[in-house]
């Protein structure tokens, strides 16, 4: 059988139809960045960032929501919130998306988040705990942060206590600087406390649809001896020149200072539709620290095709189905600014 790392590579088959789309006042008007996890009766549960008119309050940007499934097809949506923005803390107060899911201990979970404030503040990691996977308990502080923010984390388990976070973000010490942002990393040896390791993991500096930055890459360690390391990550195509882009209302400050209450959904849609593209690659490593590009691994039609993931496809979350075959769910969006959770397998 080939080595994980050429099976991942190609043979990717998108399955028909949404896994999940907006179905009631709290994910009506967006879902996106799912995280998919395998729990203890052997169903799927899948987390995903949604936003619709069922909010917790008025300014809130998103929070993060949960479906279940026996064969990781069909899901059901759980009732409640996971976890939501906590409006008494700065760096929290508006908006917790991209959830990345891990277990530290035997009945014990732990979920690394993106977690947003104001435009102002720069977006921070945050974590939260449960024993059921559907309780969270938000641990206190801070578990990464740096000055240009980082987000989209993704949490790669290296030995019984150590661990690494890859996660979307800027370098300043680097002395080629992309236009969005690269893949940086930090090393934990508690889950706690993390410490940023030097340069960029990986960075497309404006190659072929990659010119605005990449926002999510999940590692897949070696398996057996002598394969590669596995980085799939998704990345966005900057619009056309001159085109007029609406301000991501999640970055813009003259709607924070202004009081805007400008519907958020609305407003993210209308910036992501502006002239964007993101589609997901695959990168391979010796290492897990070095990185080389290998190519695009799946993608939509375009702005006039059809399909879910015509415009984008991206903040992706894999699952190991056996026999070397995976199951990746991926954000996507539609010609229309519809999101859903879409799904691909490899061919094992």
């Amino acid at each position: 059988m080939p080595g994980k790392s050429q099976l991942l590579l190609t043979g990717w088959k998108k399955e028909r139809g949404p896994r999940l789309q907006g179905s009631r006042p709290l994910d009506s008007s967006k879902v996106q960045a799912p995280c998919i996890v395998r729990i203890p009766s052997g169903d799927y549960r899948l987390f995903y960032t949604a936003i619709g008119q069922g909010k917790p309050f008025d300014s809130c940007q998103g929070y993060i929501l949960s479906a279940l499934s026996e064969d990781g097809i069909k899901f059901q949506t759980e009732p409640g919130i996971r976890l939501a923005p906590r409006p008494e803390l700065p760096h929290m107060s508006l908006r917790v998306l991209a959830p990345s899911v891990t277990q530290y201990e035997q009945g014990r979970w732990r979920m690394y988040f993106e977690s947003r404030g104001p435009a102002s503040r720069p977006p921070v990691i945050c974590s939260a705990t449960s024993s059921d996977l559907l309780d969270w308990n938000l641990e206190e502080g801070i578990r990464l942060e740096s000055s240009d923010g980082v987000g989209g984390p993704r949490y790669l388990s290296l030995s019984d206590e150590c661990g690494r976070i890859y996660c979307c973000g800027r370098d300043s010490s680097s002395e080629e600087q992309p236009k969005g942002k690269g893949v940086v990393s930090a090393i934990t040896s508690d889950g706690l406390n993390f410490r940023f390791e030097p340069g960029y993991r990986f960075c497309d500096r404006a190659t072929e649809y990659v010119s605005n930055g990449i926002t999510a890459a999940e590692v897949l360690a070696p398996s057996t001896a002598g394969d590669d390391w596995i980085m799939v990550y998704s990345a966005w195509e900057d619009v056309p020149p001159g085109t007029i882009v609406p301000p991501h209302p999640s970055s813009d400050m003259n709607a924070e200072a202004s009081g805007s209450s400008a519907d958020f959904a609305t407003a993210s849609i209308a910036s992501d539709m502006a002239g964007y593209r993101s589609r997901i690659f695959v990168a391979t490593s010796e290492n897990g620290l070095e990185w080389e590009r290998s190519g695009l691994i799946l993608e939509g039609a375009g702005y006039n095709g059809e399909g879910l993931d015509a415009v984008h496809a991206e903040d992706m979350s894999l699952i190991e189905l056996g026999e070397g075959a995976y199951r990746m769910y991926y954000a996507a969006c539609d010609k229309d600014g519809n999101w859903r959770i879409a799904s691909a397998v490899n061919s094992g």
